[in-house]
């Protein structure tokens, strides 16, 4: 099912960890649409190369799996793991925080991708968090 023109509710629903049901909800659809939206905006912002998603929705199961906590947005639909091939994730993380992507929280994670999601309650203001999470731990980015 397409969600939007680029991403489609299997690539955002899709996980390694096969064993598990991650097959969202009905309630969890619309914000994988709202997700998928900004996701546009970022392919559009890094002039159209393709938006890598590692992980989007994931289960109780899954999500627990990748050793994330119950209260992440991912569990809602609200939250995309990307990567854009040929472009460092601080770079991506740079230009959407330039950007007037209304994002809820972009998380440059690692080294190795950016979290970005949209507010977990539709009509609610982004927070436009900027977080790094590494080997140090998790704190402001500077």
């Amino acid at each position: 099912m397409k969600l939007t023109s680029n991403f489609s509710l299997e690539e955002l629903s899709f996980t390694e960890h096969r064993e598990f049901d991650n097959t969202p909800p009905p309630e969890v659809i619309p914000n994988l649409k709202r997700l998928a939206m900004v996701l546009e905006q970022v392919r559009a912002l890094v002039n159209n190369k393709p938006v890598v998603v590692n992980s989007a929705f994931r289960c109780l199961n899954v999500n627990r799996a990748v050793g994330s906590g119950d209260g992440s947005q991912h569990r809602l639909g609200c939250a995309a793991d990307i990567r854009v091939p040929g472009m460092e994730p601080e770079m991506i993380l740079q230009a959407i925080k330039a950007s007037n992507i209304q994002y809820d929280q972009l998380i440059r994670e690692f080294d190795a991708w950016v979290h970005i999601s949209v507010p977990s309650i539709e009509g609610n203001a982004p927070r436009k968090m900027v977080l790094i999470i590494d080997k140090q731990g998790t704190r402001n980015y500077a």
